[in-house]
């Protein structure tokens, strides 16, 4: 008889493979089958048995390697022929990782599976960055939003005292205009996390207004975008990591040459 297989959504947290839980590394242990998105620091597989299958099935701005269905479908067949698979995302595999669509997925196939949490980015290289998403003084709200091309962060514009801004690397300076036709004053503070937790962390800070002159930009993802008061806190809560450096030090993409 064929032994039942489970399916685990793992988070990885943010990018520094300390920040991997307890509960990811027995799962990891435990698993047949691991499949893993492009953001997965290759440290944290030291923890998965020797031999192992791993897959890369990633994403990276917005380019799938796979289809979600053919994830969910991967998934699933592996479950059914009674392998343990492990499916490892970037930060928590709920907060913008797709773990709800491939759980329902499961629920639906009769697939037994549990899902791990993990740090998402949005606290954790916000901290990393020196920046508390909130502050007795500063903030008592945040909003999580997506940054991806038809998304629109302007819905929370003026509800939230902190806007956390995921997955938005070619799309915050539009987002930043966004904020200030809806109300967000100029002079409000932003922060630009890049590959935030990591050894290439960078911060730029700055002021909306500022952000949103910024055409061309073409700082080097994964990126986070902090917009609020708390975001002015970056420099002098920094412990990780060079200092910020000032939006206007944030690389650009050169201007296309026009034939002669």
């Amino acid at each position: 008889m064929t032994r039942a297989g489970k399916v685990y959504l793992i988070g990885a947290g943010p990018g520094d493979p300390d920040l991997l839980t307890l509960r990811a590394v027995r799962a990891l242990r435990q698993s047949d089958l691991i499949l893993i998105d492009h953001l997965i620091n290759p440290e944290v597989l030291a923890h998965a048995r020797p031999g192992v299958e791993i897959r890369s099935v990633g994403k990276r701005s917005g380019r799938h390697s796979l289809p979600q269905a053919e994830i969910n479908r991967l998934l699933i067949e592996a479950a059914r022929g009674g392998r343990v698979v492990a499916r490892l995302k970037g930060g928590d595999p709920f907060v913008f990782g797709r773990g709800g669509e491939e759980a329902e997925a499961l629920v639906a196939a009769g697939i037994a599976w549990e899902v791990v949490p993990g740090i998402s980015a949005g606290i954790a290289a916000t901290a990393y960055a020196g920046i508390p998403v909130l502050h007795r003084a500063r903030a008592s709200s945040v909003a999580f939003v997506s940054g991806h091309p038809g998304c629109d962060p302007g819905k929370v514009a003026l509800e939230a005292d902190t806007l956390v801004v995921f997955m938005c690397g070619s799309t915050i300076v539009r987002i930043a205009r966004t904020l200030l036709a809806r109300g967000r004053p100029r002079w409000m503070p932003v922060a630009l996390i890049c590959s935030g937790t990591t050894a290439r962390q960078l911060v730029y800070t700055g002021a909306l207004g500022e952000l949103a002159r910024l055409d061309s930009l073409d700082i080097p993802t994964p990126v986070i975008a902090v917009v609020g008061e708390v975001a002015a806190l970056a420099a002098k809560l920094r412990w990780f990591g060079p200092p910020p450096l000032p939006l206007r030090a944030a690389p650009r993409r050169e201007p296309a040459r026009t034939a002669s």
